[in-house]
């Protein structure tokens, strides 16, 4: 088993509008990209970030070897109660998920 992260080239968050956070994956090879696809659960997620599944978007992306995870933010951007304004500093729970 090895980390999420290890099988992407690129992984990284950032907000997807005010209200959700998108995760994009990107990998060197379609193996890679399609081994993650059959591993990946949305309740791996749903765990790592204390969201409901049902709130969890997953889109594969072929053709650029890549995959988009989305969902809704626990606080609205730039809200008193945020810490990551541009959502970008989200993806390390993302990435240490053991598959």
């Amino acid at each position: 088993m090895k980390k999420l992260i290890e099988y992407t080239k690129i992984l990284r968050s950032k907000n997807a509008g005010p209200l959700f956070i998108t995760f994009d994956l990107i990998f060197n090879t379609r193996e890679d990209m399609q081994y993650v696809e059959e591993k990946l659960k949305k309740a791996d997620i749903a765990k790592a970030y204390d969201v409901s599944e049902e709130k969890i978007d997953i889109i594969s992306y072929g053709v650029v070897n890549s995959i988009k995870i989305t969902f809704p933010r626990k606080n609205i951007s730039g809200s008193l109660q945020d810490n990551d304004i541009y959502g970008c500093q989200q993806h390390m729970p993302l990435a240490n998920i053991m598959l």
